[in-house]
């Protein structure tokens, strides 16, 4: 008949019980919510990653918080759910799908809209749930039977409904207004997908003409192909220099149009000439400071970003007024070759009077690299200022319940940077040019008025007798995020979900998106249903490299999650990582710094290992640097439980463990401390949970199951169960195996599958085996009145002679085989640890006398008791040994002395390293004088 033991695998195998467990989970619906309307609810929204993602370390890393909170929640008895879902990410779905058409030759536009849409869903279905069958992989306990998708038919119900309510309360409207535009996508952007980044440029001083005199003013710009759009040129209020010139008129070079001199609080005197042109339509810091002053906005550029053969000149209301030509040897030039042939033409004309480099921040499209042109489109737009029927804006309520306690950030001083966003906001452009996405849901008529309504015959209803075309834009993907949390939960409809589940308990998020999703989620759910979307925001870190470097394909030091749960050798490591850097002539460097990270490439290290990294580096700080080879140190901690495990089991299995009820136990003072350090341990984890201070509950668990019951109870047990009474071996069993389940309950949220398949195994054994998961038992509740001070300043004081026994053997040289006697000082109080010391020391006996024996032997001294090795040592071998290691160390010593007094290395060489120099010179000369009393000792 197998036993237990038997059953349980000889070594930890991470695959294999990763392979097993999930389906289980998942088959046996044990991540749903219990429904329980009495028990507290804890609700997580899972942030909904691209639907044409693959899972990065950003994912694994965030979802490791929150998998560990939620199963954390589950074995408290809440009434947990964590809710997944997958974002139909407008662009760059989009664009896989185009560049796949493309590489088919053929195009979206030759083949219609409803074509190409459902190319989109074929793909989506093929292969756009590439991530949460990664995220499976990581153990994610999502509740996969109410996973949404933002596009499927109960959200876009959503989305539609919110669309229609904020219109008719006039909070939507539609306008011309700048934007950023990705000329190549054909759309506007969102200021997330813009990335900016430094490049080499020129700043060009172009003269202006003063109208009516021979003077000139210089206006300093690098982008001059944007000058046949100025509007007026502005100096700073306080410029002395140039307050003549105030009122006066310019000639704008090339154009022959005159442009007025204004004064500005947005210019800065003491930058450049002075002189900022003002192009209002086309630059976003220009188009406020023409709307203070009430210019025109002169549109120069198409959609195409090519110059206009006629400029398009508007009012700030949005009034379009007559244009005029613009100078025909530009027009249908790009921007590049605009600039360039204006800079030849204001050269010749004399008006070029310098061309200086310059570094300048350039945007691009994040999706195409594409420099990003702020241009003047008509869009649809959310007021995020005006009243609505309570008095406040969207912006007021949200910054309401942050400041009222509402919503709280975690860590608090991310909301400084909340506000500041809030206080400074801008209305929100909700409409991109695209296919893919939510179709707005309006419709005009031959006149070009708008009708806005759920459906096409509400639209039609309010425009009787009339032909309606549907508006081709569709709506920014985070209007849609926005709404998640009440529209993942069957809203407008009052379903049990939305009762139960809103507000979520806490977001987990990174910070580079805090406005961009989380302030537009407090907008829209504090609006539509007059509740905040969650409690507690917990913003953390971005995770970088071991170096403190932004992950990136293009810089070759991406880790793949999946890589170092499954392992890979280093060829196809090193192929994935040279492979689409953005400077290929990097490739080797890349290749020797992957070689030297990862020399046999990457180990599987199973997902527990990778979790447990995670949580260890969860600190509330603003970026994660993670090292791969820290997870071998947390496969090592796994390994250090299975083998626990195992011993435990041999030692417990078919013998008494004194569970029944009326066993006789008499528990040593061994067994005290551990079942008190049990109550510490407990607390300590359950408060940083509950603050959400992953890195310290890390830090308690590897602490009390390392070092304090393995390093440490496990030893003293061996004694216990070996020389004590009936009543002591029953104890000590008993403690050896409670413990050890509670153990596997306290690291099951961070370490999920060795838990579950230990557990298995240990709670029956432990009379704990009321479930048929370990994700579905009781959280560990401290009983900090089982902390017995007196036992544990029994095992401080027994640790404090074991550390001075062992360094004594460290210093007298004994090698591990060696077993010496030990004589210690005192009085029989000190017998209590003979048996534990002789293994914890390696001693052959132990001796406690009035006082030590008259002998050379070293003295250790431990609290008040001083202690002895004797040990009858051969004077010559040993005599012979200290000489030779005398030697060795005064060459060692001689040379570093030769380096420091070679003439000029001290003033030449860094300082740290003559430092080191300085400090390992007296390592040796201590070493020699030690080596010197040892020698003489022996003669």
């Amino acid at each position: 008949m197998s036993t237990a033991l038997d059953n349980l695998a000889k070594s930890f195998e991470p695959a294999d019980i990763e392979r097993n467990w999930y389906p289980r989970w998942e088959g046996a619906n044990y991540f749903s919510p219990s429904m329980d309307m009495d028990a507290p609810s804890f609700c997580i929204q899972l942030p909904p990653p691209n639907v044409t993602g693959t899972l990065h370390m950003g994912h694994a890393f965030n979802q490791t918080i929150m998998d560990g909170l939620t199963r954390y929640h589950r074995m408290k008895g809440d009434n947990t759910l964590w809710l997944p879902g997958t974002d139909h990410a407008g662009i760059a779905t989009q664009i896989v799908v185009e560049r796949q058409l493309a590489a088919a030759g053929q195009e979206r536009h030759s083949m219609g809209r409803p074509a190409f849409l459902e190319k989109v869903w074929e793909w989506k279905k093929e292969s756009g749930d590439t991530i949460t069958r990664q995220m499976r992989r990581m153990g994610a306990s999502v509740d996969w039977r109410r996973e949404y998708f933002t596009m499927d038919d109960k959200m876009s119900k959503a989305v539609v409904e919110a669309f229609v309510r904020l219109y008719n309360d006039g909070l939507i409207y539609r306008g011309k207004r700048l934007s950023n535009w990705d000329a190549k996508l054909g759309t506007a952007i969102s200021d997330l997908e813009v990335i900016s980044e430094e490049e080499n440029g020129s700043m060009w001083h172009i003269k202006y003409p003063v109208v009516g005199s021979d003077e000139f003013i210089t206006v300093a710009t690098t982008r001059p192909e944007t000058l046949l759009g100025d509007v007026a040129v502005a100096i700073a209020p306080d410029d002395e220099r140039y307050q003549h010139l105030l009122g006066k008129q310019v000639e704008l070079p090339l154009t022959g149009r005159q442009i007025p001199v204004i004064a500005d609080e947005y210019v800065d005197k003491e930058f450049g000439t002075g002189f900022v042109k003002i192009t209002p339509a086309h630059d976003f810091n220009d188009y406020q400071v023409g709307k203070r002053h009430d210019t025109k906005l002169i549109n120069v550029m198409s959609l195409q970003a090519t110059i206009l053969a006629n400029a398009q000149v508007f009012s700030f209301d949005g009034t379009q007024h007559d244009g005029f030509a613009l100078p025909a040897a530009y027009a249908g030039l790009t921007t590049a070759q605009a600039r360039k042939a204006m800079l030849a033409d204001l050269e010749a004309q004399g008006l070029l009077l310098d061309t200086k480099p310059h570094k300048l921040m350039v945007p691009r499209g994040d999706r195409t690299g594409t420099v990003i042109e702020p241009l003047l489109t008509d869009q649809w737009f959310v007021a995020m200022t005006k009243p609505t029927k309570d008095g406040r804006s969207i912006t007021d309520k949200a910054l309401d319940v942050v400041k009222n306690g509402q919503v709280e950030f975690v860590p608090g001083d991310w909301v400084n940077t909340y506000y500041a966003w809030l206080n400074n906001i801008q209305d929100w452009c909700i409409s991109r040019q695209l296919w893919w996405g939510h179709q707005i849901p309006a419709w005009y008529d031959e006149d070009g008025k708008v009708y806005v309504g759920r459906d096409e015959a509400e639209a039609q209803a309010q425009a009787p007798g009339k032909t309606l075309r549907r508006e081709d834009d569709v709506l920014d993907t985070w209007f849609s995020s926005a709404l998640v949390p009440f529209s993942s939960l069957g809203w407008p409809e009052q379903t049990p979900d939305l009762k139960a589940f809103l507000p979520s308990s806490v977001l987990v998020t990174g910070y580079d998106i805090i406005f961009f999703w989380v302030a537009r989620m407090i907008m829209m759910t504090t609006h539509f249903c007059d509740t905040v979307p969650f409690k507690h925001v917990y913003v953390h870190g971005l995770v970088r490299d071991a170096e403190g470097n932004k992950m990136s394909k293009s810089e070759g030091n991406v880790l793949d999650p999946v890589d170092l749960i499954d392992g890979i050798e280093l060829a196809p490591l090193l192929e994935k990582r040279t492979t689409g850097l953005r400077r290929p002539e990097k490739a080797p460097q890349v290749a020797k710094k992957t070689e030297k990270e990862f020399p046999n490439g990457i180990p599987a290290y199973g997902v527990d290992a990778l979790r447990f990294t995670f949580a260890s580096l969860a600190s509330l700080g603003r970026s994660i640097n993670f090292d791969g080879k820290r997870c071998e140190g947390y496969r090592n901690f796994c390994n250090k439980i299975w083998n626990a495990t195992r011993f435990v089991l041999m030692n417990v299995e078919g013998k008494d463990c004194g569970l029944e009820a009326g066993a006789e136990l008499d528990y040593s003072f061994a067994d005290k401390w551990i079942i008190g350090r049990l109550q510490q341990a407990e607390a300590d984890i359950t408060h940083a949970l509950d603050t959400f201070r992953f890195d310290l509950a890390a830090q308690q668990i590897y602490e009390f199951v390392w070092n304090e019951y393995c390093d440490w109870y496990i030893e003293l047990a061996k004694v216990s169960t070996q020389t004590g009474s009936e009543a002591q071996q029953r104890a000590t069993r008993r403690t050896l195996i409670r413990v050890l389940e509670t153990i596997l309950r306290l690291v099951h949220p961070i370490m999920p599958f060795i838990t579950e398949e230990l557990w298995q195994t240990v709670a029956p054994l432990a009379g704990k085996k009321d479930t048929d998961s370990l994700m579905l038992t009781q959280w560990p509740v401290a009983d900090l009145s089982k902390v017995d001070a007196d036992a544990n300043a029994t095992v401080d004081t027994l640790k404090s002679l074991a550390f001075a026994a062992r360094n004594l053997r460290g210093e007298m040289g004994l090698s591990p085989a060696v077993k010496a006697p030990l004589y210690l000082e005192g009085d029989e109080t000190l017998s209590q640890f003979v048996a534990y010391l002789k293994p914890l020391a390696k001693l052959s006996e132990v001796h406690i006398v009035a006082k030590l024996p008259e002998d050379d032997a070293p003295v250790a001294v431990a609290g008040t008791t001083r202690m002895m090795l004797v040990v009858e040592v051969d004077k010559a071998a040993e005599t012979a040994r200290v000489t030779k290691e005398i030697g060795k160390t005064t060459d060692a010593r001689d040379k570093l002395l030769a380096k420091l007094e070679k003439p000029g290395y001290t003033d030449k060489a860094p300082a740290h390293l003559v430092e080191k120099d300085r400090a390992q010179l007296a390592e040796l000369n201590e070493k020699l004088a030690k080596l010197a009393a040892q020698l003489e000792k022996l003669k």
